[in-house]
């Protein structure tokens, strides 16, 4: 049984946009921490596997990392914990949850301390790589978001509207527009997903970490206050899309 971390060099045979980039997998299940490390390093991922909460923590207060991969039932601290003190310590790396846990309960609790996506085991190599990889293009090395060009941005432009993520601000033909709170976080996330099409599921629980009350009609009734406010002619929006019965995408 591992008791130890150990790093894996990334392959040069993996994809162009992962060399470089850097997992941590907290797994005490040697088998499924091998399986996964082989698969990200064919991807050209950097992989380094620790085997509990405690050593998880270590490795995080000495090492920078893209994306954690953790597991929940792990000995000693448990993975609940062990991202409540990462995001506690101002830790920005994306936090995949890998759990056999099931049930919403859990998977409302990951959210709300900071998860970026939770995967229920067992899971397929396949989906796991497509969520990595997900992850992988909102971030660029230790955990900054992205850009729609894939770098550090902090304007975006459409339209006649500015979009300042650092200051949270928003201008439309030089004025200052009024944006909620929750308004700016939704509407930045659209922006930071590069055109990804988002669906409705997504939003809520990236955007409100599935709060009490919060249905598809709340995320809807934000993209029309927003079209409203943002959009030349709200009725034909050209810039906060529908994609019918998958979600929304935001287009430049």
């Amino acid at each position: 049984m591992m008791t130890h971390a150990w790093h894996a060099p990334g392959s040069e045979n993996g994809r162009g946009n992962a060399i470089g980039r850097s997992i941590l997998i907290v797994e005490d299940n040697e088998t499924l921490a091998l399986g996964l490390r082989t698969s990200l390093e064919v991807e050209g991922y950097k992989v380094d596997c620790v085997t509990d909460g405690a050593l998880a923590l270590e490795w995080l207060d000495e090492h920078e990392t893209d994306l954690i991969v953790l597991d929940l039932m792990l000995p000693g601290v448990n993975g609940y914990e062990v991202l409540r003190r990462y995001r506690s310590n101002g830790g920005s790396a994306a936090v995949l949850i890998l759990s056999a846990r099931d049930q919403e309960v859990d998977k409302v609790q990951g959210f709300r301390i900071g998860a970026d996506d939770y995967v229920v085991k067992p899971v397929g190599v396949l989906e796991f790589l497509a969520r990595v990889e997900a992850i992988m293009r909102r971030v660029t090395p230790f955990g900054k978001s992205l850009g729609n060009d894939g770098a550090q941005r902090s304007q975006h432009r459409f339209s006649d509207v500015v979009v300042d993520l650092r200051t949270r601000t928003v201008q439309r033909s030089g004025r200052t527009v009024e944006l909620s709170p929750m308004e700016f976080d939704f509407l930045a996330y659209l922006i930071e997903s590069g055109g990804d099409i988002v669906s409705r599921e997504t939003l809520m629980r990236q955007v409100w970490r599935y709060s009490n009350g919060v249905t598809s009609r709340t995320v809807d009734q934000h993209v029309a206050r927003l079209r409203n406010k943002l959009e030349p002619d709200p009725a034909q929006p050209r810039h906060l899309i529908t994609v019918r019965k998958a979600g929304y995408r935001f287009q430049t």
